[in-house]
């Protein structure tokens, strides 16, 4: 029991030395893994691509929409609902799309077209990661 405690104590003191090099940390930021223009600003067209992305891939019975269970979450009830505008308890893509742009005009206080660091650390820009990633 010696041996595997010790073992445990000097692994997390490993661990705790190990630096983090700031491209690993950069990798995990929203605008790294978003921002294709590389201007460390992530725009509507950027993040409407992943978003395109992510429906395509939630989109498993092909039929060109989305249900709330393949939503895994992204939506509330309210929020889906909102979202339908026609009623059919479905999301095509243009739907889907158009939620995320509501979100990120609501995540870009400053109307500059473009979310920084610190606009997606914010709630609504939390909201717009939740339901594009």
């Amino acid at each position: 029991m010696k041996k595997l405690f010790f073992a445990v104590v000097v692994s997390a003191a490993a661990l705790a030395v190990v630096p983090i090099s700031p491209a690993l940390a950069k990798k995990a930021s929203p605008v790294a893994t978003l921002d294709t223009d590389n201007d460390s600003t992530v725009d509507l067209n950027e993040i409407k691509k992943s978003a395109e992305e992510l429906f395509a891939k939630l989109e498993k019975d092909s039929d060109g929409t989305i249900e709330p269970k393949e939503l895994q979450g992204r939506l509330s009830k309210k929020e889906f609902k909102a979202a339908d505008p026609d009623n059919d308890g479905t999301l095509d893509k243009n739907e889907f799309l158009a939620v995320v742009e509501s979100l990120f005009k609501a995540a870009d206080p400053d109307n500059d077209g473009t979310l920084d660091e610190k606009e997606f650390a914010s709630k609504q820009g939390k909201a717009l990661l939740r339901v594009t990633r």
